[in-house]
């Protein structure tokens, strides 16, 4: 994987073989990151990366000046990565946590500017996920949350559904409170 900006831009990052993991690609990554450029302001916000697996998009922000990044995987070699990587880079503001995203969601106190989901296409869960997030109130009020998804999930229905983006197979849902 490859740093597309900010200071560790260019940078790659190369992942053990043995993680289960699917990063998102540069293409979808870049239109993301073209499109959060104009409604984020990297330095100051509070950021939640769940299901990290590489910490691919945590990178990304981080490398954009977030000071606050948390990132949540439940396997164990995923975790180890992250700590590692975090090293590596002198990030000391990354607080890696080895944990089901789910139950994570369940018991944080903490509430994020943004959230990115990034589950396994076929994980069962996936569509409850926004219900959890708003109904811990996880979000702050002018946050973003948003997930990564196959085509098969229509997130267009929920309360909080603001828009979706498409980049080849991968399709972002966008929600927020207002």
């Amino acid at each position: 994987m490859r740093i597309i900006g900010g200071q560790f831009k260019g940078r790659k990052i190369i992942a053990p073989g043995n993680l289960p993991v699917r990063p998102t690609t540069d293409f979808a990554k870049e239109g993301l990151f073209n499109i959060l450029s104009n409604r984020i302001n990297f330095e100051e916000t509070k950021f939640l990366d769940l299901f990290c697996g590489t910490g691919n998009i945590s990178w990304e922000i981080a490398s954009r000046g977030c000071k606050n990044i948390t990132c949540v995987d439940e396997n164990t070699n995923c975790y180890a990565f992250i700590t590692k990587t975090a090293d590596k880079l002198g990030l000391k503001t990354v607080k890696a946590y080895r944990s089901d995203a789910f139950k994570f969601c369940t018991t944080s106190l903490e509430k994020f500017d943004f959230i990115f989901a990034d589950p396994p296409f076929n994980h069962e869960k996936t569509v409850s996920l926004p219900d959890l997030i708003f109904e811990k109130q996880l979000l702050n009020n002018d946050g973003i949350l948003i997930i990564e998804h196959p085509k098969d999930y229509d997130f267009s229905n929920h309360p909080y559904f603001k828009e979706e983006r498409k980049y080849g197979k991968i399709h972002f849902s966008f929600f927020g409170n207002n």
